[in-house]
């Protein structure tokens, strides 16, 4: 059997809807960082344990790799914009962004629909990502609709 290209793994994931959400951290410095993520999951809820997947390529990887807590916002349907900066490089994402600090001093966005602030728990390499767990410390939930992202591009959920 042939392997499965790259390509045609990314087009079969992208049949899979997801939320969008952005994790973040402080730097050493104390800079906020951030970036888009669909690659998010909760993995147990006892103790409560959430994963985001990062590729080895993303800019923050060793923020990420060092911070104690890291946190998610979890998009709003009208959050396009914000989901598209957080995914470009070469600029500061949080500049002109709403955000607070969590109670693990983590930078959360204020216009999100949830958010989950985490302790570093676990850090894995698999393939060309890495996965960090997250066990949950906190969490805020707010009313709307979440951002969607399908097939390359952002979508909405259809009331049944």
């Amino acid at each position: 059997m042939a392997p499965v290209s790259s390509a045609e793994f990314r087009l079969a994931c992208g049949r899979f809807a997801t939320g969008v959400a952005i994790a973040s951290v402080l730097d050493r410095a104390g800079v906020p960082r951030g970036l888009t993520v669909s690659s998010f999951t909760s993995v147990s809820l006892e103790p409560p344990l959430v994963l985001i997947c990062l590729g080895h390529a993303v800019t923050n990887l060793e923020d990420f790799r060092d911070a104690r807590h890291f946190g998610l916002s979890i998009l709003r349907q009208e959050d396009r914009d914000i989901s598209t900066r957080f995914a470009q490089k070469g600029h500061d994402r949080f500049e002109g962004v709403s955000w607070l600090r969590g109670e693990t001093g983590v930078p959360l966005l204020a216009s999100a629909l949830a958010f989950i602030e985490c302790a570093a728990h676990q850090r894995f390499s698999a393939g060309d990502h890495d996965i960090l767990v997250g066990e949950v410390v906190r969490t805020c939930v707010a009313d709307g609709a979440p951002l969607v992202y399908y097939a390359g591009r952002y979508a909405r959920l259809a009331p049944e």
